[in-house]
């Protein structure tokens, strides 16, 4: 592939970064996790580590206190992340929301926010998903009426991970009922001690116990007419769809990581598991099962390396990217359900981490878009 040169040139870079984050991971995070599962959220200063070691906006630049790297450490960050699973921090949402700030904000703006994103004072999230609205973003009820210089906003959404904890939501609001898609806008709203606004519930979910998944209540919260993202309203249903082919490219990164390490433990676990007189691994079903298994992973790693390649050179399109996201997360969840399989009872008991990599995992076929929507985006551009 024509992009493969400026990959291979930060291959090496790659590896020691990589291992950085490993170890960061597994020292820091990795030991919180259960407690973090018991409480419904992490620590904020677990956040704050994250952006004291360049795990935060990794290739946001560093003007705006980034790492100033490539999209390839963003997916090394998510990747490893994904691996352990450590989930409680959705790091990747907050990423997206500074992605729409470097796109679209004023300098001001981004002066304003990022550097306080990439340290990890301010955690973000972003307020899309509705009751009645989540794939369907055009039928999201939430409204944002202007008076003077401030927006007035009113509705709610809901599924919005980092929403307890969040101090920057990048919210998708009607600027213009009568409009359609064209009358959506994005607005970041500022949380702390904001009159009208509430966080509900941290919801209770199959898997990614630690992340803190909330309801959010707009009842007539005012924020500056300052904080709409780019210069006109009505911009946000574009804005949105031209980060897609970034958002769901990480959500690859994700998947894949998932699947190789799936493949990973389930080997040594066979190996390890006797069961009449031999290894498990002996047992022919065994082996070729975690022979496909592993196919299907290099397989996923290539196409997804071609995707950031294509990212990171500016011409990866909203349908290949839909593909990347809708096989990917589809083989994820079929190597992590052949993988608990071959664990036979203990796959099903929480202590072991092929539960936790199925559990957490179920959600990537829903998030960024229902791989059945990715479908359809495909098949439009036939």
């Amino acid at each position: 592939m024509s992009t493969d040169i400026k990959y291979d040139s930060i291959r090496e870079e790659l590896v020691i970064f990589r291992d950085h984050v490993r170890r960061f991971i597994a020292k820091e995070l990795a030991p919180h996790e259960d407690r973090w599962a018991e409480q419904q959220y992490p620590d904020r200063e677990a956040w704050e580590k994250l952006g004291e070691m360049g795990m935060l906006l990794s290739d946001v630049p560093d003007l705006y206190g980034g790492g100033g790297a490539t999209f390839a450490h963003e997916c090394v960050v998510l990747e490893e992340l994904a691996r352990v699973p450590v989930n409680s921090l959705a790091v990747s949402v907050h990423d997206i929301v500074a992605h729409y700030i470097l796109s679209y904000g004023s300098e001001e703006q981004k002066l304003h926010w990022l550097p306080a994103m990439a340290c990890g004072k301010k955690i973000a999230a972003i307020g899309m998903s509705e009751p009645g609205a989540g794939s369907d973003l055009q039928s999201i009820k939430t409204n944002a009426v202007r008076d003077g210089g401030e927006y007035i906003i009113n509705g709610s959404k809901t599924f919005i991970s980092n929403g307890y904890m969040a101090d920057l939501i990048c919210l998708a609001a009607k600027t213009d009922q009568a409009a359609g898609a064209r009358g959506i806008s994005l607005i970041i709203v500022e949380t702390e001690g904001l009159k009208g606004f509430r966080c509900g519930r941290i919801l209770n979910k199959l898997g990614r116990k630690g992340q803190d998944t909330s309801e959010l209540f707009f009842d007539d919260v005012r924020v500056p007419v300052g904080n709409l993202l780019g210069p006109d309203e009505g911009a946000g249903f574009a804005q949105m769809m031209e980060q897609l082919p970034w958002e769901r490219t990480i959500i690859a990164a994700e998947a894949v990581a998932v699947m190789e390490r799936a493949v990973e433990i389930t080997t040594q676990y066979t190996k390890d598991r006797r069961a009449f007189g031999a290894p498990l691994f002996a047992k022919q079903n065994t082996r070729f099962k975690l022979a496909e298994c592993a196919t299907f992973a290099k397989i996923a790693r290539i196409f997804l390396t071609d995707c950031i390649c294509r990212v990171m050179a500016g011409t990866l399109d909203n349908s290949t990217a839909s593909m990347a996201k809708w096989w990917t997360t589809q083989m994820e969840f079929e190597v992590t359900d052949e993988c608990l399989q071959l664990h036979g009872g203990y796959g099903y008991m929480m202590e072991y981490p092929i539960a936790k990599l199925f559990a957490d995992g179920r959600l990537m076929r829903i998030a960024g878009g229902s791989n059945e929507i990715m479908k359809e985006v495909i098949a439009r551009a036939l």
